[in-house]
């Protein structure tokens, strides 16, 4: 049954607890996300990343794919997607890729990218910065391989990659660079208003209730407990740049065990923000059996695999390793109207 509220109590205490709900979030975002976008535009500028994406060259041998996509790649874990874009479409023309190779580079690009960032996300939530690292790296270089083996095998996608969409610049200057920063802020800031907003809706509508019913035995079957729910949900469809703050508070208001945030956090680091990554890499000429169903399917049975694996390791290990308690339980936010 819904409980009505009334106008006055809505401008009086409603509006106000969910502006400094979405003050919180976006401050605690912006706190690691500014640091990081100033760290890796240093990097760019100082010419540094061609020298680290040398390191990953022979790796493009394993997947299939010429040793100029390690660039790609490396370009799109240091900073984000539409940098690797921009990196792709530069050297596409002058190498030939087929649809297959393009959809193996772009499941590579959608498991592991914005690492500085996304890794410092999942390690203020709780989980070991290693670990996370080397489950983004090693599932991504084993998706693409697997990828890269199957459309071989079986002769599909061979046909050469049509580009449909070139970025209108692709060296902007540091102004330009400025204000690109200020609009992807000001959109983080849209973006997680509108979540929260949307949240408290479903919350009041009891919709929210539904969608955890819905998703429960999927979840049950990964290993990932009902309180959880929540975090996936926010995650799978926000993503982890965009909903980084959610997914800390949520982490440090203790109503998740360290357990579950694991669970869900290695979900996420995997498969994110599926909807806006993905149509971004069908702009490259990616088939979708690749870098959707493949991504989901992958994903889904490693998480599997990872949570019946942590049950068998001794706590120890499990806490120097793999996570940490990060809850604090102060930090939960007050009863909501």
């Amino acid at each position: 049954m819904l409980n009505p509220v009334t106008p006055q109590q809505f401008f009086r205490e409603t509006l106000p607890s969910l502006g400094r709900e979405i003050y919180d979030v976006c401050f605690l975002l912006f706190k690691l996300t500014i640091p990081i976008v100033i760290a890796v535009k240093l990097l760019e500028e100082a010419g540094m990343i061609p020298y680290i994406s040398a390191l990953f060259e022979p790796l493009m041998q394993l997947v299939g794919l010429p040793d100029s996509m390690g660039l790609v790649w490396t370009t799109t874990m240091l900073t984000n997607i539409y940098a690797g874009m921009v990196i792709f479409f530069q050297s596409a023309p002058q190498e030939n890729l087929t649809v297959a190779q393009v959809t193996v580079l772009s499941s590579m690009m959608l498991m592991a990218h914005s690492l500085p960032l996304e890794l410092r996300v999942t390690q203020r939530a709780g989980v070991r910065l290693l670990f996370a690292l080397l489950l983004r790296m090693l599932a991504a270089l084993a998706l693409g391989a697997l990828l890269s083996f199957i459309y071989r095998w079986g002769g599909w996608l061979q046909q050469p990659v049509e580009l449909v969409w070139q970025p209108a610049s692709a060296d902007p200057d540091l102004w330009q660079w400025s204000l690109n920063q200020l609009q992807s802020f000001a959109m983080i800031i849209v973006i997680v208003s509108a979540l929260l907003s949307l949240l408290r809706l479903l919350r009041w509508l009891h919709i929210e209730r539904l969608m955890i019913w819905l998703l429960q035995p999927l979840l049950c079957l990964m290993g990932i407990s009902r309180q959880a729910t929540s975090l996936a949900i926010i995650g799978v469809t926000l993503g982890l740049s965009f909903g980084g703050g959610l997914l800390i508070r949520e982490a440090e208001s203790g109503r998740v065990s360290p357990k579950d945030c694991f669970s869900a956090l290695c979900l996420l680091s995997l498969c994110h923000s599926i909807i806006e990554d993905t149509l971004l890499v069908l702009t490259m000429g990616a088939d979708l059996s690749g870098v959707l169903w493949a991504r989901l399917f992958f994903s889904l049975v490693v998480i599997c695999l990872i949570t019946r694996l942590v049950q068998l390791a001794h706590p120890d290990f499990q806490r120097r390793f793999l996570f940490r308690d990060v809850s604090r339980p102060e930090a939960a936010p007050a009863k909501e109207v």
